[in-house]
């Protein structure tokens, strides 16, 4: 099965990882820093070594994205990202996984201090042949 996991945040400055920008993660303790800095090294290789990892990519700064929306019959471009919002997405990482419970066991292990993780299904979760 088939999820992305969705990593929202909004480091200052923008930057990757986006624990070394993010103050909740810079106040904690030394050690507990690289303690959790070890931990997703972790799951990484983890991920990568039981061909559950897919994919994944950081993404650029908010400030350069480009919003496109359809408007009297064309589309509007306008700069990004949404001025309201408080997170930003900041990256995401593709998995396939045998189950819902995998699933989940691997997105807690994403969240930090100072961000949001969003798990969600692929469209069809089965693979691509849909």
């Amino acid at each position: 099965m088939k999820y992305v996991i969705l990593i929202h945040s909004n480091p200052q400055p923008w930057g990757h990882p986006t624990s070394d920008y993010l103050a909740a993660h810079q106040e904690l303790p030394d050690d507990v820093r690289k303690r959790l800095n070890a931990e997703f090294e972790q799951v990484m290789s983890d991920l990568q070594a039981n061909g559950e990892l897919v994919g994944g990519e950081a993404l650029g700064d908010p400030a350069a994205a480009r919003l496109y929306r359809w408007q009297d019959g064309s589309p509007l471009t306008s700069d990004g990202p949404y001025s309201e919002a408080k997170e930003h997405l900041a990256g995401f990482f593709l998995i396939d996984v045998e189950s819902q419970a995998r699933a989940e066991e691997v997105a807690a292990k994403f969240a930090g201090p100072g961000e949001t993780v969003e798990l969600r299904p692929t469209m069809w979760p089965g693979g691509d042949d849909q």
